[in-house]
């Protein structure tokens, strides 16, 4: 490692993605305020789901991190931020461990969580982790074969949200699937612009994305459907009588100005370097939006 490398925490805050986070942050938040909405919430439960979500995030992304360096994803010319494997700011085996470690730590947040809730719990940590790992390894990695979206709006929407309304209110509530799609969604969004941004050079590792399957255009109405998609669940809201009008409406109209910024860049674009700069915004949209509906869920008589 050089003068110029960054130091070793650095290293490590680099390769667990903190940008990426807001993806274990939004469910979390959701999943609470409609278990507190209802007077079933439990402030140990959700810190452990948080806990639990968190490190599954940064294990699945050290896991990718890891197995696209092994598999030779991670060329020179990627567009997109340093990964500490290819780049050599980690050691693959530190990487790997890094990777084991954080899994074990969301299956000890786990384990508390199964003995309140029960067998459920358990398949939906075991049945995380491991599509985090496939995600980028063995055979048939999901993001090798076109999956990766699919993995991305079910686990770290729908599961997340779901599941940390049933760790903390112990039942099941379709309400929490519909939440759910709001951070699903834009997880999606970020999945599909890094596909877009880094189509050409997926292309030549034979890395599969629907970006590569179905081409740029593709790729950018997919973005589009994605950003505007969670518009819906504010108006679902209000009609089921969760949400007063203006609250709903408070909720939609930020999302739908995100959306056009969002949507109006990427269609521009041509270089793609300059992708780069929408992930934030992307993060932004999804996390106010999950603040603002749950705030709404917990103060609304």
């Amino acid at each position: 490692m050089s003068a110029s490398s960054p130091s070793l925490l650095s290293a490590w805050v680099i390769a667990s993605r903190p940008k990426t986070l807001f993806a274990s942050i939004s469910p979390v938040l959701l999943g609470t305020a409609l278990a507190y909405s209802r007077g079933l919430g439990d402030g140990v439960a959700a810190c452990l789901a948080f806990l639990g979500a968190i490190f599954i995030q940064i294990g699945t992304n050290l896991a990718n991190d890891y197995w696209d360096a092994k598999k030779g994803a991670d060329r020179a010319d990627r567009l997109g931020p340093v990964r500490v494997t290819s780049a050599g700011l980690l050691k693959p085996r530190t990487v790997f461990l890094g990777m084991a470690f954080c899994f074990a730590v969301a299956s000890l947040a786990g384990l508390w969580l199964i003995a309140r809730a029960g067998w459920p719990v358990a398949v939906i940590g075991v049945v995380s982790i491991l599509c985090g790992i496939i995600y980028t390894a063995g055979p048939f990695p999901l993001a090798y074969v076109g999956l990766g979206d699919v993995f991305t709006f079910v686990f770290f929407g729908l599961v997340a949200t779901s599941g940390t309304y049933f760790v903390e209110a112990r039942e099941f509530s379709m309400t929490s699937l519909i939440l759910g799609t709001v951070p699903g969604f834009y997880s999606v969004v970020l999945i599909a612009l890094n596909n877009l941004r880094d189509r050409e050079s997926d292309l030549l590792s034979n890395k599969k994305t629907l970006a590569v399957r179905f081409g740029a255009d593709f790729a950018r109405w997919e973005i589009a459907l994605c950003l505007f998609a969670p518009c819906l669940v504010p108006l679902w809201l209000w009609h089921d009588g969760l949400l007063d009008w203006w609250m709903a409406l408070v909720c939609f109209l930020p999302a739908i100005l995100h959306g056009i910024a969002v949507g109006a860049a990427v269609f521009r674009i041509r270089d793609m370097r300059e992708i780069n700069r929408v992930f934030p915004l992307t993060a932004n949209a999804s996390l106010s939006m999950a603040v603002v509906i749950s705030l709404f869920l917990l103060t609304r008589k």
